[in-house]
């Protein structure tokens, strides 16, 4: 059984800096595709950043320079580093798992509130 177990959220002011870690079960996970999203209240959920099994990372144009993913394979853990946070940047984040196309997994997610 896969799960995914979202950590680090929490609230910091404008310009400030989180880091989220979301770390999987079962195996293969170095095989996996990871990414995070992100939803806020009234809006659908869109892709944050990923980063394949070979570490080719990808990620929202809202966030390229202040965000970074990396992974972890010897801990099955990705992680999200958030810097220069803006309140727009204020949503749950999602971790999802990919071990296949079209067979994702989801974790319960994390909130994040940028706000002074």
């Amino acid at each position: 059984q896969v799960q995914l177990v979202e950590s680090g959220g929490g609230l910091v002011q404008p310009g400030g800096s989180l880091r989220l870690s979301c770390a999987a079960s079962g195996s293969s996970f170095s095989i996996s595709t990871m990414g995070w999203y992100r939803q806020a209240p009234g809006k659908q959920r869109d892709l944050v950043a990923s980063i394949t099994s070979g570490g080719t990372t990808d990620y929202a144009d809202s966030v390229k320079g202040r965000f970074t993913i990396s992974r972890d394979n010897a801990k099955n853990t990705v992680y999200l580093q958030m810097n220069s946070l803006k309140p727009e940047d204020t949503a749950v984040y999602y971790c999802r798992r990919t071990v296949i196309p079209g067979l994702h997994y989801w974790g319960q997610g994390t909130q994040v509130t940028v706000s002074s």
